[in-house]
């Protein structure tokens, strides 16, 4: 889990010297305790994320929808030409990648706006929130096997982002219940996801295995969602929220000062519209930048994936996008695990990183200056690195500076960033695609 879990601390005594304060039993229940929600908080960033990076792998194919003979659907791995404006130097599809892209984050997106408003406030183990993201997952993965049209598949995607969406607000607003150390897990998981996620849909048809087959094979992904939710994560109860050094919080400023403040996240009244407008401003320099880094990498991954086509290689345009996604998902993936190792308090200059590779990438496609394939290879892989290590700096950063009374709905709030940049993206991306088919 790339070092998510911290190691439980000891206490020192008056003298200095270190000692236990509980008897050991104690100790190695909260020992227990301590890895079941690492490995819980990961596993659901892993699960929740699956489906909607699947979507988004299967993209390509899905556009590329054939019916074949008696009526029985399927989404063809390698697409002939005849499917394809075989013209055009991009190899265009008839509607942009971008098109599952917003199927894939408009529900998402109107779920976690609607989050700070209250959705955040219903309790979390009566379940049903938690039930709804995993049968929802499950419903995306057979609507879209199963699937007649192009129309039908999208609301499996549709489905998909729900499931995300609705799972996303729901565990990142629970860590705030939790040591901040779950935070690492989560973003981990959600990175495993990504990687998991392109490469399994990858092999399996690289393997000669249907798209059909493969989303089938993916159905057992809900189950554990749900398995890690109910059955591993343990109740939260009082515990230190930080998990950290003193040293670390202290050198923090909180977005909002209430020295007074020592309750737990929820236990207090609900946060008036001033405090919840206070919070917000204070989180602008952290969800500004999150915008602009998923704005600019999710354009380049649904708007100039499918037209960054090398004629000169062993790979079909079908195989070409599918290592795209996935060489994005393990930069991803490397990122999200990195924050023991690496924590960066200025992403601002994740995003001016960002926004440059946008720029190469976009002339490349215009002009078509870079000799090879591996070239765009590594430039993705180095996208999905920034891309990661904005989002879990930014919640952990979110995490150091927020009060115990705010930082759910801070969590909440801020999970936003991502999807209204993916969205921003999503919106650009089909006139853009459409503009450089016609003229090519």
């Amino acid at each position: 889990m790339g070092g998510c879990a911290g190691s439980p601390r000891r206490l020192s005594d008056s003298e200095g010297e270190e000692t236990d304060l509980a008897p050991r039993p104690r100790l190695q229940d909260s020992q227990g305790a301590h890895w079941k929600n690492a490995v819980g908080f990961w596993l659901l960033g892993l699960c929740n994320n699956f489906s909607y990076v699947v979507m988004l792998s299967a993209a390509h194919d899905i556009l590329s929808h054939q019916r074949t003979p008696g009526n029985q659907s399927h989404v063809d791995p390698d697409p002939t030409p005849t499917s394809h404006n075989s013209s055009s130097r991009f190899d265009c599809n008839p509607v942009s990648t971008a098109a599952v892209l917003l199927a894939d984050i408009l529900p998402t997106l109107v779920i976690k706006l609607l989050a700070p408003l209250g959705l955040h406030l219903l309790p979390y183990r009566s379940g049903p929130r938690v039930l709804t993201s995993g049968i929802c997952a499950a419903g995306s993965f057979l609507l879209v096997a199963f699937s007649h049209s192009v129309t039908i598949s999208l609301c499996g995607v549709v489905l998909a982002s729900i499931s995300s969406g609705l799972g996303e607000v729901t565990f990142l607003s629970l860590t705030a219940f939790y040591p901040r150390a779950v935070i690492s897990c989560w973003s981990s998981g959600t990175g495993g996801a990504g990687l998991l996620g392109a490469l399994s849909y990858l092999g399996l048809t690289q393997a000669g295995l249907s798209p059909q087959h493969t989303l089938l094979s993916m159905l057992g992904i809900p189950a554990l969602l749900l398995a890690s939710y109910f059955l591993l994560l343990t109740s939260p109860g009082p515990q230190d929220p930080g998990g950290e050094a003193d040293s670390d919080t202290s050198a923090r400023q909180p977005l909002i000062n209430n020295e007074a403040s020592e309750s737990k996240p929820g236990s207090g009244s609900p946060l008036s519209l001033q405090e919840r407008w206070t919070v917000f401003k204070g989180l602008l320099h952290y969800i500004v930048p999150l915008v602009l880094v998923y704005f600019a990498e999710y354009f380049i991954n649904q708007g100039l994936f499918e037209l960054l086509f090398f004629r000169n290689t062993f790979l079909t345009h079908a195989e070409q996008y599918r290592w795209y996604q996935m060489l994005y998902q393990a930069g991803v993936f490397a990122s999200r695990s990195s924050l023991r190792c690496c924590r960066i308090r200025h992403t601002w200059v994740l995003a001016l990183l960002q926004c440059l590779n946008l720029a190469f990438l976009l002339v490349d496609v215009w002009l078509s200056y870079l000799p090879s394939i591996y070239l765009v290879f590594l430039i993705i892989m180095f996208e999905g690195l920034l891309g990661g290590a904005a989002y879990v700096n930014t919640f952990h950063n979110i995490a150091l500076e927020t009060s115990d009374e705010h930082r759910e709905f801070a969590m909440a709030t801020a999970c936003i960033s991502d999807t209204l940049g993916i969205s921003l993206s999503g919106l650009l991306a089909l006139p853009l695609h459409d503009f450089l088919c016609q003229l090519s």
